[in-house]
């Protein structure tokens, strides 16, 4: 009877869940297709120039014209329809990745193609990033949020993993052009699946009914997270999660070759996509806590104990399993904040509101790459060299030579995180913010009833919609 029981709610589940897991098999398909693009321009560029700096720049110019363009792109998603924004935006997103394709068949492409195809790229994913997290609550019901941000914390995790091994494996049999072929077709199984689904409609609020300019609209967002300080904290908070990655991302490469081969740097990178991965799909099968802010909290305070391990000794395993168990607790944080957000924001209001989520991220990632690499280099590695004033002292414990400066940098980050994350559990607004708060009104929220009336408009027939 139990074993039955269980069943039933899991198929409660994905019935509740079929929408959006409609939607999340689209979307995996194509972020695939798009990281192994990106995956094999990388190698294209580095190839072609040789040049770290010029590598770097392809990243930079992923991450700037989507952090400019977010503020703006926002309330243009709260004003649109969510599921036509994430079609449209595909389509012309894809249009520079046809580009790239023309321009290497021609034998005419350049790195500055590439930096500019990237910030076409970057501007219509700054509509559809927050057109996609702003839509999971049309598409599950409430109970259901925290295994749908686990899924889409799995995402990031399953291409991590995939792109690196099926761009090097593709890029000897079909090459450049065939990749980017490949990555259009999974951009139009994306919005085939996009077609397919209506999404539930929801009362929107006086907010963005009122005849308001853009520039108002634009700011409300910001007035709209100062007047909630628990939650602008909770996204300055998630955003410190991803500084650290950042600054992990730009020391692994320098500190993992000092030990063992490039064939060994991309065994831990997959193990690394690995952990997100579990992470990930961990969410989405336990749903998280009651709570989210006090998984947030403790899986920070783990991040800042874990990254201190990591820098300790000089010891590959140590450095790759601290670097593992960081990573694990990523979606858990990712996770748990969306939903909070989701919760306790008005869905006609939630675009402009992710938006300067994203735009916030955006921007901690690579200023922890840039902040954190220069110290390594410039600062902590000269100190710990073999003859450096720190060798006598602090080397006696942790060593001194190549790579140990980058040890102290992460047990300093460590020991950082640790303080600020209880400074941030001190602070009131963030610790109760699930608490005064209020949820979302009834007037707004998705119901399981809502997503089964759009379930049945998809299959009128009832015996085919039970069948999925």
């Amino acid at each position: 009877m139990s074993n039955m029981m269980m069943e039933e709610t899991k198929l409660t589940i994905l019935r509740e869940m079929r929408l959006f897991l409609v939607v999340w098999v689209g979307q995996l398909i194509a972020l695939i297709g798009s990281t192994t693009t990106g995956f094999a321009l990388d190698l294209w560029v580095y190839n072609r120039t040789g040049s770290v700096t010029q590598f770097a720049f392809v990243s930079l110019f992923n991450t700037l014209p989507y952090a400019l363009i977010s503020p703006i792109a926002g309330p243009l998603v709260d004003r649109w329809d969510r599921r036509k924004t994430m079609i449209i935006a595909d389509l012309l997103a894809c249009l520079g990745t046809i580009a790239i394709g023309v321009l290497f068949i021609m034998g005419r492409l350049e790195v500055w193609h590439i930096y500019l195809a990237n910030t076409f790229t970057a501007v219509f994913m700054a509509f559809h990033a927050p057109a996609y997290t702003a839509s999971t609550v049309l598409l599950v019901p409430k109970q259901h949020l925290t295994r749908a941000n686990g899924l889409m914390s799995l995402l990031y995790g399953i291409s991590i993993i995939i792109a690196p091994t099926l761009g090097g494996i593709l890029l000897s049999i079909i090459h450049l052009q065939g990749i980017i072929l490949l990555h259009i077709a999974n951009v139009c199984i994306a919005v085939v699946s996009l077609m397919l689904v209506r999404f539930p409609q929801v009362n929107t609020t006086a907010i963005v009914t009122a005849k308001s300019s853009l520039l108002n609209e634009i700011t409300y967002g910001f007035k709209y997270l100062i007047a909630r300080p628990g939650l602008l904290g909770l996204m300055l908070f998630s955003a410190s999660s991803l500084y650290l990655v950042g600054g992990i991302n730009v020391i692994t490469i320098p500190l993992v070759l000092n030990f063992a081969s490039v064939n060994v740097l991309g065994t831990i990178m997959s193990l690394f996509g690995i952990a997100l991965l579990t992470g990930g799909l961990l969410m989405s099968i336990w749903g998280g806590l009651e709570r989210n802010v006090y998984a947030i909290y403790g899986c920070m305070l783990l991040n800042g104990i874990f990254i201190f391990i990591a820098g300790v000794q000089p010891s590959l395993i140590v450095f790759t399993v601290s670097i593992f168990l960081f990573s694990l607790t990523q979606p858990i944080v990712s996770s748990s904040t969306q939903v909070v957000i989701q919760n306790k924001v008005e869905p006609s209001v939630q675009g402009r509101i992710f938006a300067l989520k994203g735009a916030i991220e955006a921007t901690a990632l690579p200023i922890g790459q840039i902040t954190i690499g220069a110290l390594a280099e410039k600062v902590f590695e000269p100190l710990m060299a073999t003859n450096s004033y720190f060798a006598e002292s602090i080397g006696q414990i942790i060593g001194v030579g190549s790579g140990r400066g980058m040890g102290l940098l992460l047990m300093m980050m460590g020991v950082l995180t640790i303080l600020g994350t209880s400074m941030a559990y001190l602070y009131p607004r963030l610790r109760f913010v699930e608490d005064e708060l209020p949820n979302v009104s009834h007037a707004v929220a998705i119901s399981a009833d809502t997503i089964y009336r759009a379930c049945d408009q998809l299959n009128p027939d009832p015996s085919e919609s039970q069948a999925f």
